[in-house]
């Protein structure tokens, strides 16, 4: 089987010579080439044709968003996205995300090299990912996001829908994703109305970016998106997303819903996992749930899936053709989760016009 070739960009020669020797030391990928600045690696690229490229998001003589944003629309290909732990960082690599980055890959500030050898699992597997994902073109309509943009103004969005005429305060929408997944959960959110039942997301993310992440949605949406917070109420309206580096599940106090965040051990190698998330649902909401499984790669989610509609939740997952990675959603289906397979831009309308004829939810004997 042919390697898959990838080039690295980044303006560090450490990060260049680390990164090289991790992706060469696996038996199925080989780096190509190493550019210094996106000017040299447009040139590599059309020189080498690599599978994947890994990108810095801060690049010299041009910005780095600002590249991607062109080869997205001139030579859409997967990018794997090299950011570092802050949150300027953080808040580049949502916009790339959104630009069509497949994933990326949090650096340390200090100990680069120990901290990117301690990654190196995680990065081979991401390009691994990134190699089989699907690469949509930017629009070349799409803003530049160049400085003194708004980020959230620079994304293109559905209006969002009117009020329901009427919502169980007792429903909760449960979405779990991985790759590809910032974007899908964006796209089921924005068109939720101020009056749509609470919402409570996993997202794969590791600490540091789920604070910027919600915050873009925050800008984007007419419910209120935020970080979850352990012990706080789920109120409708709102959305709560997992924080990076912990588990959130849903339990019961007296006769409310309530968020609970911990950082115990990981679960089908993920924290926060959609398992811990799901199997709370099917536990505490039961028939009053709604899942909805997005894009990612793996299985994380699945059997617990299933767990809600055996427990008499209403399940909607995405489809192969619109996920980045058909990984995670496949595997709900093949455990029978599924009430719904559709393509992404039809999950939110299918979730509120169940939503607008559902009966008032079952309440729970307390």
């Amino acid at each position: 089987m042919p390697k898959t070739r990838v080039v690295v960009v980044d303006d560090s020669a450490l990060v260049r010579s680390l990164l090289t020797e991790i992706i060469n030391r696996q038996s199925d990928m080989q780096c190509v080439g190493a550019a210094a600045d996106p000017l040299a690696a447009r040139e590599m690229i059309r020189e080498l044709d690599p599978d994947v490229i890994t990108l810095d998001v801060e690049m010299p003589r041009m910005d780095g968003l600002e590249f991607l944003s062109r080869l997205m629309r001139l030579r859409p290909m997967p990018v794997v996205m090299v950011s570092t732990l802050t949150e300027q960082g953080a808040e580049i690599t949502m916009r790339a995300l959104e630009l069509g980055a497949i994933d990326f890959v949090a650096k340390p500030r200090i100990g680069v090299s120990q901290g990117l050898n301690e990654l190196a699992s995680d990065i081979t597997d991401k390009i691994r990912v990134a190699a089989a994902a699907k690469v949509r073109r930017l629009p070349a309509a799409a803003p530049s996001p160049g400085p003194g943009v708004n980020p959230a103004a620079a994304v293109s969005h559905t209006r969002p829908a009117a009020p329901l005429p009427r919502v169980s305060t007792e429903k909760i929408i449960c979405i779990g994703a991985s790759t590809g997944g910032t974007e899908a959960i964006r796209e089921v959110l924005v068109p939720m109305p101020a009056d749509s039942p609470a919402i409570v997301i996993t997202q794969h993310m590791p600490p540091g970016f789920t604070t910027s992440f919600a915050n873009r949605l925050n800008g984007l949406c007419k419910i209120r998106v935020a970080e979850a917070r352990d012990g706080e109420r789920i109120l409708p309206g709102h959305a709560y997303i997992a924080p990076g580096g912990h588990h959130l599940r849903i339990d019961r106090s007296g006769s409310n819903y309530v968020a609970v965040v911990e950082d115990t051990e990981p679960v089908n190698r993920h924290r926060p996992s959609v398992e811990v998330l799901f199997k709370s649902a099917a536990r505490v909401i039961g028939p009053n749930a709604i899942g909805i499984m997005l894009t990612g790669m793996g299985a994380d989610g699945a059997s617990a899936m299933r767990e809600m509609k055996d427990a008499g939740s209403y399940n909607y997952v995405q489809d192969e053709a619109s996920c980045v990675v058909f990984g995670m959603p496949r595997m709900a289906i093949q455990h029978g989760a599924a009430h719904e397979v559709l393509p992404l831009n039809q999950i939110a309308p299918a979730v509120l016009a169940r939503l607008a004829n559902a009966p008032a939810g079952v309440r729970h004997r307390i």
